[in-house]
């Protein structure tokens, strides 16, 4: 296995993922906010899940985002 092109590839799936993933949760806080369904002192609990084909567990991160 080629070492740098193995993590050239894994850091750039994990930008995309990162840059995609932020987009999404603030638009969809800016809707929930819109709605009233959201405060701005409210914190989110957050769970990611990234299935890997061919690997034989899942990867989990959790972590709470901070709306104050």
């Amino acid at each position: 296995m080629d070492e740098e092109r193995f993590n050239l590839s894994l850091r750039k799936l994990l930008k995309q993922f990162g840059v995609t993933a932020q987009r999404e949760i603030e638009k969809a806080v800016d809707a929930a906010r819109t709605a009233g369904t959201l405060t701005g002192r409210d914190g989110l609990d957050a769970r990611a899940t990234m299935v890997v084909d061919g690997l034989p567990t899942d990867i989990v991160v959790t972590g709470r985002i901070d709306l104050t």
